[in-house]
């Protein structure tokens, strides 16, 4: 079958003669080209460009191709397209300077335009045109660019083999990216810039951080950025921060680029110290950050939300400068997550009467806050709102959320006929959720309708094994618990283990159930056994029906006394002093064990504990929960 190439080159056009500029006094030139370079308005190259009517300069060769270049920076390349079009018998770096005007643009299908027309008026590309072509191209256009390259015999290029590898780096080609890169004959620093963003963008995080090693004193804060960033985004907070403190010592000055993605580590921890260090960092004048610049601010605030400090995070918000809707929507969300339902929705009014319009986010954050407070009222009158006064159609998160708080509630047959009605196919999530209900309410029967359809339509997840698993088990039936456990065996779903993270001086701990690593497990499992005595002395009774194994009452206890965040809050207290917040980070939703455990020395210790797990935050105050024991 014949394919249509994606360039052309059609007969060569009727021969031209190229007319001669006008003779012009040369400093006259000069004055008016440095003006040209130095003007940073539309109006002011329009006053140019007028004096060169004036004086008979409108034909120029350099005063064109420079109007014609300077119009596409300020902004204009309308301005910019209509001298181009006006230029007699333009040459290559004129072809070159329009293409790249449109690429910088992001109007990548009419750089190639151009390029196919250069090419049919028989004007040989050079390395400056491939490498400008190159800019945001996806995988096709830089395949097809690549071969014309080989045969303009330009891939020695170091610009144009730099392109190439950021290109299919673009495109997803890691392959040919690394073997573009592999094969050039010299490197710079913007190509291995460009090979480690291919790495880091796909997640191929060793092989960035061997090639990052492998720069030495070459790094600029650029390649520290792309590493720190690339930890930051692919899941690996504790090694952006270990980076970030290296970068320190080794006095390379951080940027707004850096900052982001550490204050964005220091949230996913819930390393609330790192965070304020930052901050402090950020505020010092003598470092050139501008706390409250929207972008940082609003990354401060999420930071602080995400360790459960919302005084902070209130703080910070209320001196941002012009607040956008995603400053909005942190701080909402921040409101949320942490259990303060009415403060959400107050702050959505007061987004609101500033003339500040929401987004999808926004909904997602004030049903979540509905979810968390049992606000099926109040959840029904927002979702109908963004659909009825905003008309935006709700996401699957919407739905999704809407699922949660109905669930949550004991509506299930509500929200199981809210998802039949859905106008977009529900994902593995979004019944995932409805199993959850399902399970918290021990609804057996809905429970198994629904794993029965993702298990058949193979939709399933890890989630949906363990929470057949746990149905069956909390229900007494242990053939079926232990059928689903085969199978997920027998498939190789392996079960998310549970992991809890505790900040202490600067250093982030991570703890698993029944965990020996620690240097100081001795004194950890110590104070396991003191807080059993004091447990004991206040009338604490476990609840081993969550522990869902057919094995004897007294493993189940043992089982239970070693969950990660129960050793998490022993590490806390045996390294903080007395009256310390103990701020504790969960993988999971946290068990209703260790919530009781943490009501009770919470009020025992006079300590106030903070747990974050999956769904929301859990502040334990003096024996009791911010949550009012409903997540």
């Amino acid at each position: 079958m014949a394919t249509t190439p994606l360039f052309t080159t059609p007969p060569p056009p009727p021969p031209c003669t190229t007319a001669a500029p006008p003779s012009t006094h040369s400093s006259q030139v000069d004055t008016l080209a440095v003006l040209i370079d130095k003007s940073k308005s539309k109006n002011r190259l329009l006053q140019i460009h007028a004096a060169l009517i004036r004086r008979g300069l409108d034909d120029h060769t350099i005063l064109n191709f420079k109007l014609q270049r300077r119009y596409a920076t300020v902004g204009h390349l309308h301005y910019s397209v209509t001298l181009f079009n006006r230029t007699r018998n333009p040459n290559v770096f004129t072809w070159t300077s329009i293409i790249r005007a449109h690429t910088r643009s992001q109007l990548n299908d009419q750089a190639l335009s151009y390029y196919s027309q250069m090419l049919t008026h028989r004007i040989q590309p050079n390395a400056f045109t491939f490498s400008s072509l190159l800019n945001g191209t996806t995988l096709r256009p830089t395949k097809a660019i690549h071969c014309h390259v080989i045969k303009f015999r330009l891939s020695s290029d170091t610009y144009v083999a730099t392109g190439l590898v950021d290109g299919y780096a673009r495109g997803g080609d890691v392959i040919s990216a690394e073997k573009m890169f592999d094969e050039m004959p010299q490197k710079s620093l913007v190509s291995f810039t460009a090979m480690l963003t291919c790495y880091a963008r796909h997640g191929k995080l060793r092989d960035a951080r061997l090639l990052f090693d492998e720069m030495g004193e070459d790094r600029d804060v650029v390649v520290w950025n792309v590493m720190i960033d690339g930890y930051a985004q692919n899941g690996f907070p504790n090694e952006c921060l270990l980076l970030f403190r290296r970068m320190l010592v080794e006095k390379v000055r951080p940027d707004v680029i850096t900052l982001l993605a550490v204050l964005s580590s220091c949230g996913q921890l819930g390393a609330l110290e790192s965070g304020r260090w930052v901050h402090s960092y950020i505020e010092n004048e003598k470092n050139g950050i501008v706390a409250v610049e929207v972008r940082v601010g609003t990354a401060l605030v999420d930071m602080y939300c995400k360790c459960g400090s919302l005084e902070d995070a209130r703080n910070v918000f209320d001196k941002i400068n012009g607040k956008d809707v995603v400053a909005f929507n942190s701080m909402i969300m921040g409101y949320a997550v942490n259990g303060f339902s009415e403060e959400a929705l107050k702050l959505f009014h007061e987004m609101c009467d500033m003339g500040v319009k929401p987004s999808h986010i926004t909904f997602i954050a004030l049903l979540t806050a509905c979810g968390h407070s049992g606000l099926v009222t109040k959840g029904w009158e927002i979702f109908n709102l963004m659909k009825n006064e905003y008309e935006m159609e709700p996401r699957v998160e919407h739905f999704g959320c809407m699922v949660n708080l109905l669930g949550r509630a004991g509506h299930l047959q509500e929200a199981y006929d809210l998802v039949r009605r859905m106008r977009i196919d529900p994902d593995h999530v979004l019944w995932g959720t409805l199993l959850w209900a399902c399970r918290l309410h021990n609804n057996i029967s809905l429970g198994e309708e629904i794993a029965e359809f993702l298990l058949s339509s193979e939709l399933a997840s890890s989630g949906t094994y363990v929470l057949l698993s746990n149905i069956y088990a909390a229900s007494g039936n242990w053939v079926g618990a232990a059928k689903v456990r085969s199978l997920m065996k027998h498939t190789g779903v392996e079960k998310e283990p549970g992991c809890s993270i505790i900040e202490v001086n600067n250093r982030v701990h991570e703890f698993i159930a029944g965990d020996l690593r620690h240097p100081k497990s001795k004194d950890i499992y110590m104070m396991l056994e003191e807080m059993k005595s004091w447990l004991k002395g206040n009338g604490y009774a476990p609840k081993i029906d969550v522990v869902l194994h057919d094995i004897e009452e007294e493993q189940k206890e043992r089982s239970l006394g070693v969950h990660s965040e129960k050793l998490a809050l022993a590490f806390g207290l045996i390294s903080t002093s007395p009256g310390t917040t103990i701020k504790i980070v969960k993988n999971l939703r946290i068990c209703l064990d260790c919530h009781a455990v943490m009501k009770m020395i919470s009020r025992i210790t006079g300590r106030q504990i903070v747990t974050r797990d999956r769904n929301r935050f859990h502040h334990f105050d003096n024996g009791s929960c911010s949550c009012g024991d409903y997540w």
